[in-house]
């Protein structure tokens, strides 16, 4: 049996993915093999020597501390894609929200007691706004969200340019032909009626919305940020907003720098707060967690790389381990040593980081995988190994 840990409440059609014959799944597990989570932040959690893996249900992780379970040899995964429609549907709303003063009308509207409707025409008047069809819409940022929201701005008459630097050929191939390229981040700032994010909370990210890019934009430019409130100064941002520089900015990230300020909508972190959403995430986080953890088969972890050979049935052993020279021929001697054959053997690498997955020719005894997991486990740079 293995125990895989909640530290959030996961949709019941993902835990659900869990054989209760081969798994104990709750939030009370000891000892837990693998930890499901949302938001929880991971950072000052202590790791059972025993867990092998964290899947996250959502694309983010700065909840998760990555190097740590790097050194331990622990797999994190997320779950990108899953969420893509709901921050889409939500992108099209704040592009509304940007344009016209809908919450501060409705907040207006709140306060009408008699004669409401003699009140609501003489009044809103000021909460009036601008259409963003014809406008420009750069999009940074065209993955998973982002190449579906600059899809969908385009069947809504905007002028869509987008820019990603790290775009993959399949992102590439599903985008819009009408939609243009933008070569670099500042032809976004120059040209773009609106903006929206959609791109990592990394160090190359972090605080691209400052001052000295604000200024490089059009007069009057509205800004949402459904990533991650790191991508933008709040302090420039605000006075982006007071100067008029910045017509609105709409964050799904509120802090105590952002609330309450005119001009600014935030949103309480709804983005992928559908049950569609949830539902997806939890089954994609489950099904990654399975395969890992009964195949060593890895598919879209943030800190190693995808490794997936077709599960014979037949003993495995996978090894986590830094990019260097000279492990998988030591590995492979450790086999070679006691006349054991390698029948099938895959290595890939992400940066520093990789996995050797590999199947041998026949079963092994326990006095036998001690051995061998014991002396693989001491080569230098490896993190983690295991006989599946």
């Amino acid at each position: 049996m293995k125990n895989i840990k909640l530290m959030n409440k996961i949709a019941s059609v993902g835990t659900d993915v869990f054989s209760r014959a081969k798994y104990t799944v709750g939030d009370n597990v000891d000892n837990a093999d693998a930890i499901m989570v949302r938001s929880a932040a991971l950072h000052d959690l202590e790791f059972n020597p025993e867990l092998l893996a964290i899947a996250r249900c959502g694309a983010g992780v700065n909840n998760i501390p990555i190097d740590r379970c790097t050194d331990a040899g622990i797999v994190v995964f997320n779950t990108p894609g899953a969420n893509a429609n709901a921050v889409k549907e939500l992108t099209i709303c704040a592009l509304a929200l940007a344009s016209r003063n809908i919450v501060g009308g409705i907040e207006w509207a709140k306060t009408l007691e008699t004669d409401v409707a003699k009140s609501v025409e003489k009044g809103k008047s000021a909460f009036a706004g601008v259409e963003f069809a014809g406008k420009t819409l750069g999009v940074v940022g065209l993955g998973a969200i982002g190449g579906l929201v600059a899809n969908a701005a385009t069947h809504l008459g905007m002028n869509v340019i987008g820019y990603d630097p790290y775009i993959t050929v399949d992102a590439a191939w599903n985008l819009s032909r009408s939609i243009g390229h933008a070569a670099t981040l500042d032809e976004v700032f120059e040209k773009a009626d609106y903006i929206t994010l959609h791109v990592p909370a990394v160090a190359a990210n972090i605080g691209m919305i400052c001052a000295a890019n604000i200024a490089k934009m059009k007069d009057g430019v509205r800004i949402i940020n459904l990533a991650r409130a790191d991508l933008a100064v709040a302090a420039d941002v605000k006075a982006a907003i007071a100067s008029g520089k910045v017509a609105a900015y709409v964050t799904d990230f509120p802090t105590e720098e952002t609330v309450g300020v005119p001009g600014i909508v935030n949103i309480p972190h709804l983005g992928a707060s559908t049950e569609e959403a949830e539902d997806n995430c939890a089954v994609m986080a489950a099904k990654q967690l399975d395969a890992y953890l009964t195949t060593g088969n890895i598919r879209n972890s943030v800190n190693f790389p995808t490794v997936e050979i077709p599960y014979s049935g037949q003993t495995r052993v996978c090894v986590l381990h830094a990019n260097v020279p000279a492990v998988i021929s030591k590995i492979s001697g450790i086999f070679s040593d006691r006349g054991i054959n390698i029948e099938n053997l895959t290595n890939k690498s992400r940066g520093n980081n990789a996995c050797t997955l590999l199947e041998l020719s026949r079963s092994i005894s326990d006095i036998e995988e001690d051995d061998v997991m014991k002396q693989i486990a001491e080569i230098n740079g490896v993190w983690r190994v295991r006989v599946i």
